[in-house]
């Protein structure tokens, strides 16, 4: 697609799959970027077989289709992953079993419609341009807060996946050096101090030391660290839990030193934050922004970008991948 061209993509449907560490999100996607029919599956825990997750994705595909009379023209997948330059090829993803998977071939030996591949946190960011909170923003990074972080690249609508397609992991920067252990084999990543995993792990350990700071939310689980979730910490800060919202002003004070980094490096018109963790709003991003503005170089002398919630929840990986496969099919 041309740069800065924003043309309707006619009224073709598409179906978007959104594969994160934890759901494999569906959807029939307009053109106007509407999910007009969705499902929803469990990420196959730790599959040990790539063929698990391709199942779960096929009979999501099937379901969808069901739900139609208007046969979609493309399908498209977030996978959440290292994604090769090709959009076909899964080359590694942390949270699930993928090493150099054949993703789209495998699909398309059961699916009969054109599947394109790509990084879920391109497609989210794609949406948000097209769709959402960055629409007018011509140099957008994307920082996806979930199990991890994902992120991504947009200039002058083309979406910059690298030489080799994995442009983009910021969640994998070392940001501590010798820091806590990461699933990608490193140590003290982005992701492991600015994540949901992060909040999460942080919190459990204080149930688990019997913490008087963390009684509030050891209720929530009668004591059962294990049982501890992020939407459970944000709900408990919302609530006016102290400690819960300490917790997420730490990850909003690390996201802030990471945004930094990548201003120095992209120099973006905007930060657009998605992911399950953004939905504790200005209790992250204001610790966020306060910390941006203080590690950032040259602050004082130079232009900030904007650093706004994503618009479209958890539906912008599943409609952004529609939309991308959509123009790759339309555009060919």
């Amino acid at each position: 697609m041309s740069a800065n061209v924003k043309p309707g993509r006619s009224d073709e449907l598409a179906i978007g799959i959104d594969i994160g560490g934890t759901k494999v999100a569906g959807g029939i996607v307009d053109s106007d970027g509407t999910v007009v029919a969705r499902t929803r599956r469990d990420t196959p825990h730790r599959s040990t077989a790539p063929h698990v997750v391709e199942d779960v994705i096929v009979d999501a595909v099937q379901e969808l289709l069901r739900h139609t009379e208007r046969r979609p023209v493309a399908i498209g997948i977030g996978a959440a992953g290292f994604v090769s330059s090709d959009r076909a090829t899964v080359v590694f993803a942390p949270h699930l079993s993928w090493r150099h998977e054949p993703l789209r071939e495998a699909l398309r030996q059961r699916i009969d419609l054109p599947v394109f591949v790509d990084n879920d946190a391109n497609a989210s960011c794609w949406a948000e341009w097209r769709f959402g909170a960055v629409r007018d923003v011509s140099h957008v990074v994307m920082v996806n807060l979930g199990t991890g972080i994902g992120g991504a690249i947009l200039t002058d609508g083309q979406m910059q996946r690298g030489r080799f397609g994995i442009a983009g992991e910021f969640g994998h920067m070392q940001v501590v050096p010798d820091g806590h252990r990461c699933e990608c084999g490193n140590r003290g990543c982005w992701e492991q101090y600015a994540s949901g995993n992060a909040l999460v792990r942080e919190a459990r350990s204080m149930i688990a030391a019997n913490s008087p700071m963390a009684a509030d939310m050891a209720a929530m689980v009668d004591g059962d660290a294990s049982r501890l979730t992020g939407p459970m910490i944000t709900e408990a800060a919302q609530g006016g839990d102290p400690t819960a919202q300490e917790l997420l002003a730490e990850i909003g004070t690390w996201l802030g030193v990471g945004l930094a980094n990548l201003a120095n490096a992209f120099d973006p018109g905007a930060f657009v934050i998605g992911g399950g963790v953004s939905a504790a709003g200005p209790m992250l991003l204001d610790p966020a922004r306060a910390s941006f503005r203080r590690h950032l170089s040259g602050r004082g002398y130079r232009p900030e970008a904007r650093i706004v919630k994503a618009e479209l929840s958890n539906e912008a990986g599943l409609v952004g991948a529609a939309d991308l496969a959509r123009t790759e099919v339309l555009d060919a």
